[in-house]
């Protein structure tokens, strides 16, 4: 029986940039606005929070913006401090110490940036990600966002977090990219898709994300047939991570899924 009680979308920033960095070989030309969303998942067993967002420091602090964004492929994204973690845990009667596990779809700077937000936490990630991360794989990768004194817990493979939360392995946007299938008391079991589809357009017309893990289109499709499948399996709703139309269609903050 799934432990999962609560699931909130966090819209944590937007970000305005070329639709060729969501889909593999088309759309450039044509600029869109994605959200960066983390998750929040309320268990019996504790909080999980899935992704953090960015580093708000570093959009921010005008020395910090230019060093890390100033020769970066993307203008920042726009973040307030409405949006910052914390900001949303208040409203919730919470503080980053409630949440008990952090669990890191990858390590890119708009899905770890915000480790410094809730560094108490146990920290869920793909040994390879973490590896590609390391290495500095590509651009996307801000190394300060993943060299603090984390409770780092390397993964391989699948498994449950808690009764009614697994992890699954997605890789091709990145090494160790990973999503995750959120079963809820009621209703139609969630899988957050995370970056293996950034949009609708992703998972319907099975079209790779514009950044690939060594170029590996073939790995990144095979995830997104994988994850529909396991729809069609579980009888989940698929949700694509940065598509405003999409996220618009879900409950908005402080209301929840359950």
């Amino acid at each position: 029986m799934t432990q999962v009680t609560r699931l909130w979308p966090l819209l944590t920033a937007t970000h305005r940039y070329d639709k060729s960095v969501s889909t593999w070989q088309r759309g450039h030309g044509i600029q869109i606005q994605a959200p960066i969303l983390a998750y929040l998942i309320e268990t019996r067993q504790g909080r999980i929070l899935y992704d953090v967002g960015c580093d708000y420091r570093k959009i921010h602090d005008p020395a910090l913006r230019e060093r890390w964004y100033g020769g970066f492929s993307m203008d920042p994204p726009q973040m307030t401090e409405e949006q910052r973690l914390p900001a949303h845990f208040a409203r919730l009667g919470l503080t980053p110490a409630d949440i008990d596990l952090v669990f890191l779809g990858h390590l890119h700077f708009d899905h770890c940036g915000g480790l410094c937000e809730v560094c108490g936490a146990e920290v869920h990630v793909h040994a390879d990600e973490l590896a590609a991360a390391r290495a500095q794989a590509d651009d996307a990768y801000f190394f300060d966002d993943f060299a603090g004194d984390y409770r780092w817990k390397v993964q391989t493979g699948e498994y449950d977090l808690v009764p009614g939360v697994r992890a699954i392995a997605t890789p091709g946007h990145t090494a160790g990219h990973m999503s995750l299938l959120i079963e809820l008391p009621e209703g139609r079991p969630v899988i957050l898709a995370g970056d293996a589809a950034d949009l609708q357009e992703n998972l319907d017309q099975e079209i790779a994300p514009g950044a690939l893990w060594q170029d590996r289109e073939d790995m990144a499709i095979d995830s997104i047939r994988k994850l529909k499948a396991l729809a069609g399996e579980t009888g989940g709703q698929l949700w694509p991570n940065h598509d405003m139309a999409f996220y618009q269609g879900l409950k908005r903050f402080p209301e929840y899924h359950a």
